[in-house]
């Protein structure tokens, strides 16, 4: 495909299916443990474990459907929309049962979910995975890839945003009916978007799953991805704790802060695209990065009465998502074609790519709230000492994480090319 054949309309056609995909995740890990909980009674303790025990299982996946996915492709575009047709819909099924269930009582109710949120998991993976696939074989050079990602990521924060408003505002039953025209819809779209060309690579035997830990380019680049992600996702771990107890901000103003971030991050897109043109893809995210820097730095300057700067800073750091959002993937599918891996193995890489930002999110639970408890604070509590707590797991250490990665990125890429196996 010519990088004068993917217009505006056609890469958002590419894109639209992240919205829908983007829409599932937020009803998933945040409003289902509190559904359970208060309309069926699920002791706390038990849901939990039930859900971290699909979540690692979830995680654990990635990379096995990866691999499926890369046989796939291997036979044809059209089957590849084929099982994402088929997995749309017992994703949209799972997904109206897991919030309706036929049977809300009993023991039979934690078979169900676990084996629903199972079905949930899977299939959403599997259409992620193979979403972010297409967009690679599309074509990897950095300008193409970034607009693909953008687009991608960017219909994915308004199905983000669309999902944090919709339930409060028109019920659990609208939001599972909705998902579920969105799904059909997006899939629509993706069928009707250009169309990957076959990689000579196809030709090639095909890879095993554990065909990018054979490149050292792919090592480095994930080693950079992890340390950031940490240092993204544990803010967003403790954002809530920081409005509440630094902040004293009333409850009214969290879901403006929320909207604020996300906004701001989708609508960064078109800069982001133009800071990639201008500066390429590695300075483009080192750019994004200091920017995250400055930002939580103000932030942990703030105190009681503050809100109205946080909203500020809550603009800025969304413009800053917005690199997290479209670098890296650029630069994982522009890795994948100079590994000569286009055709053979792209589903493998967004497996183990898929399954280190879950493990993140793990992890930023697993670091930041010990780290709080080690200082000494309590949910709660606004004293001096919960409140500096506070402000070294919200601003300071996230800080530190992401001025790591920055300096890992520019040893690894800044003067050297991204491919290689070495």
């Amino acid at each position: 495909m010519s990088a004068s054949a993917l217009n505006a309309a056609r890469a958002a056609l590419y894109g639209l299916p992240g919205l829908p995909l983007a829409f599932v995740a937020l009803p998933l890990y945040v409003l289902l443990p509190n559904h359970y909980a208060r309309a069926f009674g699920v002791p706390l303790a038990t849901l939990g474990v039930l859900l971290l025990a699909t979540r690692l299982l979830d995680a654990l996946i990635d990379p096995l459907l990866g691999w499926l996915i890369d046989r796939l492709y291997r036979r044809s575009a059209q089957a590849v929309l084929a099982a994402a047709a088929g997995a749309c819909v017992v994703l949209a099924v799972s997904f109206g049962l897991l919030f309706h269930p036929p049977w809300p009582q009993g023991g039979g109710l934690l078979a169900l979910a676990a084996a629903l949120l199972v079905l949930t998991y899977a299939c959403y993976s599997a259409l992620s995975l193979a979403h972010q696939a297409w967009g690679a074989l599309l074509g990897a050079d950095a300008s193409r890839q970034s607009r693909l990602v953008a687009w991608r990521e960017g219909l994915g924060l308004v199905g983000v945003l669309l999902a944090s408003t919709l339930p409060a505002l028109a019920g659990l039953g609208v939001m599972t009916a909705v998902f579920a025209a969105l799904l059909a819809l997006g899939w629509l779209a993706w069928r009707a978007a250009p169309r990957p060309p076959r990689p000579a690579a196809a030709a090639a035997p095909p890879a095993d799953p554990w065909q990018p830990w054979r490149s050292g380019a792919f090592r480095r680049l994930l080693a950079v991805f992890v340390l950031n992600g940490l240092a993204s996702a544990m803010p967003a771990t403790l954002v809530l704790f920081f409005v509440q107890d630094r902040l004293q901000a009333s409850a009214a103003m969290e879901p403006l802060f929320l909207a604020a971030y996300f906004a701001a991050a989708a609508a960064s897109m078109p800069l982001w695209l133009a800071v990639v043109r201008r500066l390429g893809l590695v300075r483009g995210w080192l750019l994004g990065m200091g920017l995250a820097v400055l930002v939580f730095v103000w932030a942990a300057t703030l105190g009681p009465g503050d809100g109205a700067v946080f909203a500020v800073i809550c603009v800025l750091s969304g413009l800053a998502l917005g690199a997290d959002l479209v670098m890296p993937a650029a630069l994982l599918a522009g890795l994948i074609e100079r590994a000569g891996d286009l055709g053979r193995a792209q589903g493998a890489y967004y497996g183990w790519w898929n399954f280190a930002a879950k493990l993140n999110l793990a992890l930023a639970a697993g670091l930041a709230l010990p780290v709080l408890s080690w200082f000494g604070y309590t949910p709660g509590a606004a004293g001096a000492q919960g409140a500096w707590a506070l402000t070294i797991a919200y601003c300071l250490l996230p800080c530190a994480l992401k001025l790591a990665a920055a300096g890992l990125l520019a040893v690894f890429f800044l003067h050297r090319p991204l491919g290689g196996s070495s």
